[in-house]
């Protein structure tokens, strides 16, 4: 079958949230007491709507995703058939320090039920794509019942090219020097040519434009839970550090740094030392296995691991 696949629009934003709420069969959430509550999807605010997945689980924060990826952020495309949209996806373009070098990242997919051979169409317009862009690799992250990953594996064995684990950190103090100032530019150009050593879940450029950007702090309930952006300089090495408190542990915080050099103690204690004294007291840090002896001998791993893998390009 032949799709119809060119680059989404806000007109869009309807039917692409409908493919993402399908296989939500209850929508909950917590009352006054703490309990878990069956509610009728018209009953939740926008924020407990997102909760069940993210911006794509209500058109209006769907529009305003959109929106930011129109804007430069990514590349959100649909797949029409005979008109209709039963697919959609989006990639991010990032130009990382060597070997990653510049990849396409595909970081979401999703159909209506049973279109296959749509998924398969989206993943080889990226491919295609990546290669106008002169990217080295495009990239996804595995997950197990995943569309994405089904459809890239349904093109070719995917080839594991990174693996993450998180570890939980304490927040201590140092004797380290350090200086952090807040940091307010969202503009990716300074990470071009940089890495993510903490934190790369999916893609620099990805989590670069989910973490930066102050799109969702007019959603009180976001803006409620902390986001620290900063700018940190420690031995010599400069690095931008995002601190995200944690859901449900206010006093512990997910780490996030991105800096043109690998990852060093000083910097992860710099880190430390500015959590601590800010109240929190655990960081939670997601890094490749040549960076673990650089989060220190107190860190502990939590068993949870994440492979980043690549796509044939031919």
């Amino acid at each position: 079958m032949t799709y119809d696949i060119h680059p989404a629009s806000l007109d869009d934003t309807a039917a692409v949230v409908s493919m993402f709420k399908a296989p939500i069969s209850v929508w909950q959430r917590l009352n006054a007491e703490g309990r878990v509550e069956d509610m009728p999807y018209e009953a939740l605010t926008l924020y407990e709507r997102w909760l069940h997945g993210g911006a794509w689980m209500s058109v209006e924060t769907g529009a305003i995703h959109l929106n930011h990826l129109l804007s430069g952020a990514g590349l959100p495309v649909v797949a029409l058939e005979n008109g209709r949209v039963v697919g959609y996806a989006e990639a991010y373009h990032s130009v990382e320090a060597l070997p990653v070098g510049a990849v396409l990242h595909i970081a979401q997919l999703v159909t209506v039920s049973g279109a296959v051979s749509a998924a398969d169409a989206l993943i080889s317009y990226f491919v295609q794509l990546a290669k106008t862009l002169h990217c080295r690799q495009v990239t996804v992250t595995r997950m197990d019942e995943d569309p994405l990953t089904a459809a890239a594996e349904r093109r070719a064995p995917l080839k594991v090219i990174g693996c993450v684990k998180r570890f939980t950190v304490p927040a201590r103090t140092g004797q380290v020097f350090f200086r952090a100032v807040e940091y307010l530019d969202p503009d990716p150009a300074l990470i071009n040519g940089w890495m993510m050593v903490i934190g790369r879940a999916t893609s620099s450029r990805h989590m670069w434009e989910r973490l930066l950007p102050r799109t969702w702090e007019t959603i009180p309930q976001i803006r409620a839970r902390k986001t620290h952006r900063l700018k940190f300089s420690a031995a010599g090495q400069e690095a931008v550090v995002v601190c995200e408190q944690g859901l449900y542990n206010p006093r512990s915080a997910d780490v996030y740094c991105w800096t043109p050099k690998p990852l060093t103690s000083q910097l992860t204690a710099s880190i430390k030392d500015w959590a601590h004294r800010d109240g929190y007291r655990v960081l939670t840090m997601l890094v490749p296995e040549d960076s673990i002896p650089m989060l220190g001998s107190d860190a502990e791993p939590d068993g949870y691991t994440q492979e980043t893998c690549a796509l044939e390009l031919n």
